[in-house]
């Protein structure tokens, strides 16, 4: 096994497959980002002491998608549809190696399984519903995603 993959498990070792084949078909988008998708996976097992299992390799993609997330909102923001393109391109590979995240129509009606197990009327409880629809709605949701529902379904509960 190679110094970059050392102490991880399955994930990096397919990053690391993925990105020789991008090398030999010349995909640079994709290799640049296996690149940085690497790094950041041992990065995070230093961090941890030498070691990281599949569901820590998970966590560590799932944060570096955030990060690509916030980046192409900031691009956009600024008019840098070049930035935010490019940014686009790099976070459909690394989506490739998430797990399927919840779809909304799904993530609606467990929000309001949630709303009503905690009896909630409105928008004022936010703080009860957020923590056990995010936890229910697993790794795969994306917060930002859960808390626009959770609004969405309180304020019509107003």
């Amino acid at each position: 096994m190679s110094n970059q993959t050392r102490g991880t498990g399955t994930i990096a070792a397919r990053l690391t497959e993925d990105m020789k084949e991008a090398m030999r078909s010349g995909d640079t988008v994709s290799r640049d980002t296996l690149r940085y998708l690497l790094a950041g996976l041992k990065n995070a097992t230093i961090a941890n002491g030498g070691t990281l299992d599949e569901d820590g390799e998970r966590a560590s993609l799932s944060r570096q998608a955030k990060q690509f997330r916030q980046s192409i909102e900031q691009f956009e923001a600024a008019g840098r549809d070049d930035l935010a393109g490019r940014e686009k391109g790099q976070l459909q590979v690394l989506e490739r190696y998430l797990p399927a995240g919840i779809d909304d129509d799904a993530l609606r009606t467990l929000v309001t399984a949630v709303a009503d197990e905690v009896g909630a009327t409105g928008p004022k409880d936010m703080k009860s519903v957020m923590p056990v629809a995010l936890e229910r709605a697993g790794e795969g949701a994306d917060g930002r995603r859960v808390n626009a529902i959770v609004r969405e379904i309180l304020a019509a509960r107003s």
